[in-house]
């Protein structure tokens, strides 16, 4: 039995049961379902990468689909999708358990929003493992209904409008987006014949040309979007900032790196001559966005607005790694993916604490001392900025670094494939200053908020149930992969050579 596949349907089916049967389960069980199916998919989805020869993508399965159209339904896994594969199935579980002791308002409303979360699993499993390129924008687009629903339905129940509001700006950028992307996949298809990444990547520079170009575009238009690439972001501080904690978690943890994957499995692997010249490009939006977000951080005074638009320079960092074409670079896309997703859900699970706790997110609200007030709270959410600013030896430090190094090596000539010497020191200044100001308006929230004379408030209540476990569970997490990142990078470096075969 294919594992992959099997992990796959695993959740389908439970969406499916929890929906069909959601007025006979209660809150409790169907968070517990939600979180053990998660569990089993990262089981399988790690027993079958363990059983993999290495050889190859692991648990590859070939099938025709629509055979007038040359469809398939092709799937594997290989070291650049296996550790977000395996960091979505835990950020899931740990979303589930949360709602364990944090239900959302309504009878029995855990069952249908736990079915929504195992869709977007479904949907982003099919993502990370499609090896056809109409079976990746199906996927795709799979991911995006629960998501709006999510947000519009269990969002900020102070503000019913804006949640709304915010779901449906969410829903059509994304969806805009989208019809780019495949605009560029059947322009795609139309130049070669086949929609099969593994073969698209294996013609190399054969996609090269005014309509590859054009193709090449389009595709990274519509990921820019998801992505989110500055300035095609402003969907997101909104959507975060109405969503609940379970959304957040899932927006920031996943869907980011729906867009950032795209990059590298579709636009560099299969258009490596039309991402040459999109390269500088990438690079400069990617260096733009990591400083615009970190000015947009030291002006916010809500808290989930603020870890919204730090995720936005985050991803800066992934892409000017993508855009550095070389090794390093990619390497350092996919590790600070992983970190990203476990440092900002650790990060957002501490502002939906908050934000229960105090029904807002608002800084000056919160107070002061909260060492003082909620100590095992305050230290959760101090490491989790000292990881997000890329302290030395928590996670977020390998990914920003590496993405530096890879703007060096291509400012001294080693990587000038992707982005010229000069170009390359310019974004290198500019993501070094980038780095500086995030460390600013992290260590000014510390400030703000963990430290200084304690303003006491009624609803001073510490880290309690799955808060605790769920706060354990990604410390550990980002300790090992700060202390031990070859964990990650292991698995990653093998699968280099093939992402970037074609611009070579």
């Amino acid at each position: 039995m294919n594992g992959l596949v099997v992990a796959l349907a695993v959740p389908a089916v439970a969406a499916l049961l929890l929906v069909v049967a959601r007025s006979l389960v209660t809150d409790l069980v169907a968070a517990r379902v939600g979180t053990a199916t998660s569990l089993v998919v990262a089981v399988l989805l790690l027993v079958t990468w363990i059983g993999h020869d290495g050889d190859g993508y692991a648990a590859e399965i070939d099938l025709v689909w629509v055979r007038a159209l040359g469809i398939h339904l092709h799937l594997g896994m290989d070291g650049i999708s296996f550790p977000l594969l395996l960091m979505t199935a835990l950020i899931s579980a740990l979303v589930c358990w949360a709602l364990v002791d944090d239900p959302p308002a309504g009878d029995n409303a855990t069952p249908g929003l736990v079915g929504l979360v195992m869709v977007v699993l479904t949907a982003a499993v099919g993502v990370f493992a499609a090896l056809d390129l109409l079976l990746f924008f199906v996927f795709f687009e799979l991911a995006l209904i629960p998501m709006w629903f999510v947000i519009a339905r269990w969002g900020d129940p102070h503000d019913p409008v804006g949640r709304r509001t915010a779901a449906t700006r969410f829903l059509l950028y994304t969806v805009v987006g989208s019809a780019f992307m495949l605009v560029g996949f059947v322009t795609v298809w139309a130049l070669t014949g086949t929609l099969q990444i593994p073969e698209l990547a294996e013609r190399g520079d054969v996609l090269d040309g005014g309509w590859a170009l054009f193709a090449a575009c389009t595709i990274a238009l519509g990921l820019a979007v998801k992505t989110p690439i500055w300035p095609l972001h402003l969907w997101l501080p909104d959507a975060h900032a109405k969503a609940p904690t379970v959304g957040s978690v899932l927006l920031a943890a996943v869907f980011l790196k729906l867009g950032t994957y795209g990059l590298l499995r579709v636009l560099v692997s299969v258009l490596p001559g039309p991402a040459r010249d999109l390269a500088p490009w990438l690079g400069a939006l990617g260096v733009v966005g990591i400083v615009v977000a970190a000015l947009a951080c030291l002006r916010q005074t809500d808290l989930k607005r603020l870890i919204a638009y730090s995720s936005v320079g985050h991803m800066g960092f992934v892409v000017l790694g993508i855009a550095t074409l070389t090794e390093i670079g990619v390497a350092a896309a996919v590790f600070a993916s992983v970190a990203h997703g476990l440092v900002t859900g650790l990060l957002f699970f501490n502002a939906g604490s908050l934000k229960r706790r105090f029904g807002t997110a608002e800084i000056a609200v919160l107070g002061r001392g909260l060492y003082a007030r909620m100590p095992a709270l305050a230290v959760v959410l101090g490491f989790a900025c000292f990881a997000s600013l890329g302290l030395p030896g928590l996670a977020g430090f390998w990914g920003e670094m590496m993405a530096l190094r890879g703007a060096y090596q291509a400012s001294a000539g080693a990587g000038d494939a992707g982005l010229g010497p000069a170009l390359a020191a310019v974004l290198l200044v500019g993501a070094l200053l980038g780095v500086l100001l995030t460390s600013a308006y992290f260590l000014r929230i510390v400030r703000r908020t963990l430290q200084g004379v304690p303003t006491p408030h009624e609803h001073d209540l510490d880290l309690d149930g799955s808060e605790r476990g769920i706060a354990a569970v990604l410390v550990v997490a980002v300790l090992l992969l700060g202390l031990a990142p070859g964990i990650v990078m292991g698995v990653v470096e093998p699968s280099i050579p093939a992402i970037l075969g074609g611009v070579r």
